[in-house]
């Protein structure tokens, strides 16, 4: 899979691949990794963490939509990459199909930035 390559494959797929598709093409970073996955222990694994940005009220992109597409995939094995925004802002999930041809769903959450102040310890 090329930078090229990815960038046609980003389509509407979900809500966030528009925006993971524009951070590709202003110089985020990607990786892509080789082991495959089950949809379904994805699903799981996002749905947890669909909760935990809820609580704390992260912004995210289509990570409620995502993981009903991966419980929807079942056991369909798939690889697993990532963007990060050039300017760190937002990191997106890439949900390939094993060979890493299509692109079946995509995700967003906002990076959280470093407090200006340093963290205070209560007594």
């Amino acid at each position: 899979m090329t930078r090229d390559g990815l960038v046609e494959m980003l389509g509407e797929q979900t809500t966030a691949c528009r925006p993971a598709r524009e951070a590709l093409v202003a110089g985020g970073t990607l990786v892509a990794w080789d082991g495959l996955v089950p949809a379904d222990r994805l699903a799981h694994i996002y749905r947890r963490r669909l909760r935990l940005t809820q609580r704390r009220g992260q912004p995210t992109l289509a990570l409620a939509a995502t993981v009903d597409i991966l419980f929807h995939a079942a056991e369909e094995p798939l690889r697993l990459g990532r963007i990060d925004a050039a300017d760190t802002s937002w990191t997106f999930m890439l949900f390939l199909n094993a060979t890493a041809t299509a692109v079946l769903a995509c995700t967003g959450v906002a990076r959280s930035e470093p407090s200006a102040e340093p963290a205070t310890v209560a007594k």
